[in-house]
């Protein structure tokens, strides 16, 4: 079967003789697609015999997410829709698709009429990109055209200038054969149809088109509709939506959903995505079940002797430690210190600082006598400070997989889980977000650390959100006063791998790192939020040299 669109004789040229009545008919006379039968290709294979080839095998995207979350891309030889607003990125995904298929000899065509060629150019031009080998054809609809030369000179009608539009697209299409085709956009065609009807008669045109050809397509849609087009959801093969968010604070958070893809595993749900210089990087969302691992069980020491005995010989490999506390006792130096601890057994490690400045961090480091300047500069140690208002949270779970699947770090801190909370747009995100992420560290070896703040200071304390459920070990801190200084304590509260000291123990930080004392048994009072020390003044640690 031939899809063909009958030429139109130019409007000057209609017979003006005619009655009027008759003359309207044949000006509002709608252009039809014609269906020609043409003989069948004898193939060899016998009416009903099954389909022993997949013409519909997966073609790259030009993302690498994309394939991923595609289960190798988009179908061969079918049509897709790409819908979302202005700004979400449709044109960009379009061209590093086209980019793709350019790279891999094939020919690649791209139909506009929202877009000047000029702007096409422009837009390559900031991505970095040569769009040689990619043909862009621009098309004016008559209707949408200053020049009156394309303009009906009789009378208007918009089934007529809409035939005439799909009919140019169709024939630009059949001169140049292309592989891969991106039509920009359907938002134009929704214009000149003005009506649901006609609108779905000429894309169903334009997809049978297509798919006779064997060609592989992207249809962009602008979302005009308020509500979604289900109608051309059920034309497509393939339905996926882009998404652009705008928080009261920080950039925009940009992501996609597959709705539908015939006949193909795909990933649903949402995954953020970013459009930075060079196109779009999509993060396909983390599905810890399909990332099991296998590791021989082991304890690493945290640096400090007392610290190990208190956690009943250290940290479990493949598992998480919350340290948590009101701010400014110590949580962050003492996951500086098993950082530290694990570069020099030749391990690498990976700090994820949201609180803190990367130049601060280090200044910190080297007041403690614990420098890693080396460490950062030999890659040992990966430190990646994170803004929050920036940083979509499945960009944050990418850098951490990477580091672990290409780095082959097995520490990774997250300092802390205030400002990571920050970084999720609801609470409920966030937990699901942290299990599936702690999940996939925890299968694949690796120790988690996790500095969580509590409010307030002294007395009764809380966090915004409850996490502890997700850790399989609890380090408690908390500040108390004695001989009238401030000092710090601090407990296992909970380890599911194994058993540890229930003892409180007193933790001093001076320029030579942390120091943890002998059991306090004369402390009490600890879990109130208000401890108090009721001992002798031998048993508290002194400072170094006294």
């Amino acid at each position: 079967m031939r899809l063909s669109a009958p030429e139109e004789p130019r409007h000057e040229s209609r017979p003006q003789h005619l009655p009027a009545r008759e003359r309207h008919r044949a000006v509002h006379a709608p252009p039809e697609f014609v269906y020609e039968r043409v003989p069948s290709i004898d193939d060899g294979t016998e009416r009903g015999a099954p389909v022993t080839e997949d013409d519909a095998a997966p073609v790259s995207t030009g993302l690498v997410g994309l394939d991923h979350i595609l289960d190798g891309g988009y179908a061969a030889r079918r049509s897709h829709l790409i819908e979302g607003r202005p700004g979400s990125g449709k044109t960009t995904l379009a061209m590093q698709f086209l980019l793709e298929g350019a790279k891999r000899g094939e020919g690649c065509l791209y139909i506009t009429l929202s877009e000047s060629r000029r702007e096409l150019l422009n837009v390559a031009e900031r991505h970095g990109w040569s769009l040689d080998g990619i043909e862009i054809c621009e098309l004016v609809a008559p209707e949408l055209s200053l020049d009156p030369n394309l303009q009906q000179t009789l009378v208007h009608t918009s089934d007529l200038e809409l035939g005439e539009t799909v009919r140019m697209a169709i024939a630009e299409i059949e001169r140049a054969k292309p592989d891969r085709v991106v039509f920009d956009s359907l938002s134009e065609i929704r214009l000149l149809s003005q009506g649901s009807l006609r609108y779905r008669r000429q894309v169903h045109a334009l997809r049978s088109f297509l798919l006779i050809q064997n060609i592989t397509a992207l249809l962009l849609d602008d979302l005009a509709a308020e509500e979604d087009d289900l109608n051309l959801h059920s034309l497509s093969h393939a339905v996926i939506r882009l998404e652009q968010l705008a928080p009261l604070y920080g950039g925009e958070r940009r992501r996609l959903r597959v709705i539908k893809m015939r006949g193909t595993p795909f990933r649903g749900g949402y995954h953020d995505y970013i459009i930075r210089r060079g196109g779009l990087t999509v993060f396909p969302r983390l599905v810890a079940a399909e990332h099991l691992g296998t590791f021989p069980d082991a304890q690493c020491g945290t640096g400090s002797a007392e610290l190990d005995q208190l956690l009943g010989g250290g940290l479990d490999r493949g598992t998480s430690t919350m340290l948590i506390g009101p701010s400014g006792v110590g949580k962050s130096t003492v996951a500086l210190t098993s950082v530290t601890a694990a570069i020099a057994r030749g391990e690498k490690a990976l700090m994820l600082s949201f609180d803190e400045t990367t130049s601060v961090l280090r200044k910190r480091a080297s007041g403690l006598s614990m420098p890693i300047d080396d460490a950062v500069a030999s890659g040992a140690l990966q430190v990646e400070q994170i803004d929050p208002a920036e940083v979509s949270p499945g960009e944050l779970a990418d850098i951490v997989q990477n580091a672990v699947e290409h780095r082959g770090v097995t520490l990774v801190v997250i300092d802390s889980l205030t400002g990571y909370h920050n970084a999720m747009p609801e609470e409920n995100y966030l937990l699901l977000q942290m299990h599936e992420l702690l999940t996939y560290l925890n299968q694949q070896g690796v120790i988690t650390l996790l500095v969580l703040a509590q409010h307030g200071m002294i007395g009764a304390m809380s966090t915004s959100v409850d996490l502890t459920y997700l850790s399989d070990t609890i380090l408690l801190f908390r500040a108390f006063e004695a001989e009238g200084r401030l000092r710090r304590a601090i407990s296992v509260v909970k380890k599911r791998t194994g058993s540890h000291e229930d003892t409180i123990r007193e933790l001093r930080i001076d320029s030579q790192g942390i120091r943890v004392g002998e059991p306090l048994s004369a402390f009490r009072g600890v879990m109130t939020g208000v401890p108090t020390f009721e001992g002798e003044r031998s048993s508290l640690l002194r400072t170094r040299g006294a």
